[in-house]
């Protein structure tokens, strides 16, 4: 039975909200009805970018008092993004059957069986009178999971017609692709940094949000020296399953090279990341769909293609809306939480077994 379902995100490149709107019955039959993207103001952005720092310190999720103000702040603010996309769609809540709330991750921990998203659940089915589907990745990585990437349930059910092998790739702050096999096989993982690194750089040293069409990046000249100490890093020889939390690299390692030439080489280290992370599947994509908005940064679109000699396309050819996409997934995991179907599996996020993750909220 297809259902109608609200999906929200907030990435890791903390600008702001994803809602998207869809129909589906939580398995191959998935129609997109609306999307609306709800910007950050750049207050709450620096208070967001704190308590994510702030939990990477901790031990464990608990209560401290800046990540609990910011997680009420982050609530209203997806209360808001949920009431303008009906508004914007011409539905009602009560025509709308779930809603897949991914929260903001503040800290990803799966080598000590935890990640932390936050955002509260109960009040925001309270807020609408609208079941809510929270917490989608604790229950993989406490049985040994990495908790992510989540999307590739979703990204099979869109690719099932495509020629294979196929890849999928999204570009938020982090990058993760999905890999299906010419015998539908699935290989999911987290290659490394996408937009995350680019950004900081460009608030620090460029007094802008992000590398707009990558252009700062096309004018500068990639540091090869200082490109292959980051990719030394040992975390890029793991196998997959793996995933990474966009604070494990910074932007020290080019703290001295220009505006541009800094900007050349992270965008670089996020293609050649990817391209490492091809060398880990037993059946190379000839082409990749990519996602998210780094896709919209051609420098790094050239890159990709330039370093994983795959043809590189975005997702929007294929009539996928690339910015609704992520959204769009946690609507369809939610969808399957209530029918008791997977959204995790040995091969995305290395759990061990198929596991239908996230914690139900019932309207009060």
């Amino acid at each position: 039975m297809e259902m109608l379902a609200i999906g929200l995100m907030s990435g890791t490149s903390r600008d702001g909200i994803d809602a998207a709107l869809i129909e589906t019955d939580g398995e191959g039959s998935n129609k997109g009805v609306a999307f609306h993207a709800m910007p950050y103001h750049d207050g709450f952005r620096l208070r967001l970018a704190e308590a994510c720092q702030r939990a990477m310190t901790m031990e464990k999720p608990g209560f401290e008092p800046l990540i609990h103000a910011v997680e009420e702040e982050l609530t209203e603010f997806h209360v808001e993004a949920v009431s303008d996309l009906l508004a914007r769609s011409g539905h009602v809540t009560q025509d709308i059957a779930v809603i897949g709330f991914h929260g903001h991750t503040v800290a990803h921990r799966p080598e000590w069986r935890w990640t932390w998203q936050i955002g509260d659940g109960a009040a925001l089915a309270g807020a609408f009178g609208i079941p809510v589907v929270a917490d989608l990745r604790s229950a993989d990585v406490a049985a040994g999971g990495q908790g992510a990437p989540l999307l590739p349930v979703y990204h099979r059910a869109l690719a099932h017609d495509l020629p294979k092998p196929v890849a999928v790739l999204n570009l938020g702050g982090v990058a993760n692709i999905t890999a299906i096999a010419s015998d539908g096989e699935i290989v999911a993982f987290d290659t490394g940094m996408a937009s995350g690194l680019i950004d900081n750089w460009m608030q620090a040293r460029g007094d802008r949000g992000f590398d707009e069409n990558g252009e700062t990046a096309a004018g500068g000249r990639v540091d090869e020296e200082r490109l292959a100490d980051m990719l030394s890093d040992p975390w890029f020889a793991v196998p997959p399953p793996k995933s990474i939390d966009r604070e494990a690299f910074a932007i020290e390692a080019v703290r001295d090279l220009s505006l541009a030439d800094g900007a050349a080489t992270l965008t670089a280290f996020s293609a050649a990341a990817v391209a490492r992370g091809l060398d880990h599947l037993a059946e190379r994509p000839k082409r990749i769909y990519v996602a998210g908005g780094g896709r919209r940064n051609a420098t790094l679109m050239r890159m990709l293609g330039s370093y994983s000699g795959a043809e590189v396309r975005p997702v929007d050819e294929l009539g996928w809306d690339g910015d609704a996409l992520e959204a769009q997934g946690f609507a369809y995991m939610a969808v399957r939480h209530m029918k008791g179907l997977p959204i995790s599996f040995p091969g995305t996020t290395g759990a061990p077994r198929p596991m239908t993750g996230g914690v139900f909220f019932e309207p009060a």
